[in-house]
């Protein structure tokens, strides 16, 4: 690949930044040849990719769980970087009409604008959401009354309050710091909520709970002063000890921004410009904690604490799981590297390469000699692996489980997302509608080798999977650039299965109305 002619001032504004010029060249090709989409094969079900464990099997994960616990190999890890301005998309939409009164509204949706009968319902469900109280101080700060407002129709004075920085700001504050649980005596956000979880399936035997939460840098402060405010309450509550911190994404993962003509993208004083590269970018974060067995789990996906008990029970089923088929892979790894290994070895050792992790050998692999076939098993076992919660799909928004076919031509189990999918090509669409599962993001990772060394995570990144958007800034398009997502490409040639799980899992909140339903109530 050429490398681009950089200016010495973007070379200056790279090394500020720490951009490396020819990661930025590489990017920059992305754009103007772009990767293939994705190959699906079939979806993974129930008995072809996806594993539906039994009773016995269950019992047994719950036993690999409890002794790798109280080892202290577990923590957790909260993709957390986001504002939450999504979560209150619709709502802002209707701050920046022009005046209107309720009538209005009514009037709309008799004639069926679905938005404003969602906007009616918000009004009026305004006690059932927990920052409820938080509101109406935040308006009585300026002498008005939540309830006066509500029944005058002056619904954009209760918007002012709720989502702009003179009020709570909740539309530029970070989903973890949002009041999502009322409980009769407490408020509760996503980062309590997610320390009271952790609480339950990553303590260890000296009662250490370890959570690590990434952020945005603009957010980082906050959501530390807030850790340190609630941090007392909950270790006397449960009797243990948080290690709990924060990291944010960094500018060196930042990615080149392009123009129509797939020149880089320049402001108006003529700088490059770098954009923040999605989830991707925190294969990072989780290669800095060098952490042994880490679940993995999206800050919106928490429920209330009474209804935790099918969540806990399936975190532990996987983390079982996960130690279990790790013990395996590291045994089969220890015999590869005994002094002799006999050809009877080796067939075994490929069965369970073949049947129990799903992963292809090569057409060519009956053929090679002795020596190249353990190479090769070596190279096939000798990677991160992962256990993926999936529920059956509701129509939700995100990626799911299938069989795909890599550049190499080897099928693999991957989670793939809709975006890197060209559902034009032939059978691809009937594949895609043939999945019945979804990845609600339940994983737990084993980061270490079987020698106990972490793993180098970027070394098993697919970095052609990446994703290009349209995008605007100051009035100009642009083309945008998503590293491989943490749970697709940053994970493409790690050793993958997915478990069926509970669906009561499953309880995201991407908009404000989510709040409403039965695991926020």
């Amino acid at each position: 690949m050429t490398s681009f002619p950089w200016t010495p001032e973007d070379l200056k504004q790279m090394k500020a930044l720490g951009v490396d010029p020819g990661e930025a060249s590489r990017q920059l090709e992305l754009f103007r040849n772009p990767p293939p989409p994705a190959e699906l094969v079939r979806p993974a079900t129930v008995g072809d990719g996806i594993h539906h464990l039994t009773s016995a099997q269950k019992r047994q994960s719950l036993a690999n769980y409890r002794k790798a616990a109280l080892k202290g190999r577990f923590s957790k890890f909260v993709p957390a970087s986001g504002a939450a301005s999504r979560m209150f998309h619709l709502l802002m939409k209707f701050f920046q009409r022009d005046p209107f009164s309720e009538e209005d509204l009514k009037r709309e949706v008799l004639e069926g604008w679905e938005e404003s009968r969602q906007f009616l319902q918000f009004m009026d469900s305004l006690s059932r959401f927990a920052f409820f109280d938080e509101l109406g101080k935040a308006l009585s700060k300026r002498d008005l009354d939540l309830e006066t407002l509500r029944r005058e129709g002056r619904f954009q004075e209760i918007l002012r309050a709720l989502l702009l920085p003179e009020g709570l700001n909740y539309s530029q504050r970070p989903k973890g710091l949002i009041q999502f649980h009322g409980y009769p005596k407490e408020k509760r956000t996503p980062l309590e909520e997610h320390m009271v979880e952790g609480v339950q399936y990553v303590r260890d035997r000296s009662k250490r709970c370890r959570i690590h939460f990434t952020v945005s840098e603009e957010h980082a402060e906050a959501c530390r002063s807030h850790f340190l405010t609630v941090r007392e309450k909950y270790e006397k509550k449960y009797g243990v000890q948080f290690e709990l911190d924060f990291s944010a994404q960094g500018s060196d993962t930042n990615t080149l921004a392009a123009d129509k003509e797939n020149q880089p993208f320049r402001d108006a004083e003529g700088r490059l410009v770098f954009r923040p590269a999605g989830h991707g970018a925190l294969l990072e974060n989780l290669n800095r904690l060098k952490g042994d067995l880490v679940y993995i789990k999206n800050i919106d996906n928490v429920t209330l604490e009474h209804r935790l008990e099918t969540t806990v029970f399936w975190k532990k089923i996987l983390g079982g799981h996960l130690a279990a088929v790790q013990e395996s892979v590291f045994k089969a790894l220890r015999k590869l590297h005994a002094k002799k290994v006999s050809l009877k070895t080796i067939g075994r050792l490929k069965k369970f390469a073949v049947g129990e992790l799903g992963l292809g050998p090569g057409a060519d692999f009956d053929g090679l000699s002795t020596a190249r076939k353990i190479r090769r098993l070596k190279r096939l076992l000798d990677r991160p692996l992962r256990v993926c919660g999936v529920v059956p799909a509701t129509g939700e928004p995100g990626g799911g489980p299938y069989w795909s076919k890599g550049p190499d031509g080897e099928v693999s189990l991957q989670i793939v997302e809709k975006a890197q999918m060209d559902l034009g090509m032939p059978g691809q669409l009937k594949i895609f509608e043939g999945s019945t599962y979804f990845n609600p993001v339940d994983l737990v990772c084993g980061l270490r080798d079987w020698r106990g060394r972490p793993f180098q995570l970027k070394k098993y990144r697919d970095p052609g999977a990446v994703f290009i958007s349209s995008k605007t800034q100051g009035g100009r398009e642009l083309k945008a650039l998503e590293l491989p997502g943490l749970w697709n490409g940053a994970m493409t040639h790690w050793i993958t299965l997915f478990v069926e799980v509970s669906p009561e899992t499953f309880n995201p909140v991407k908009t404000v109305f989510d709040l409403l339903k039965p695991a926020h109530q």
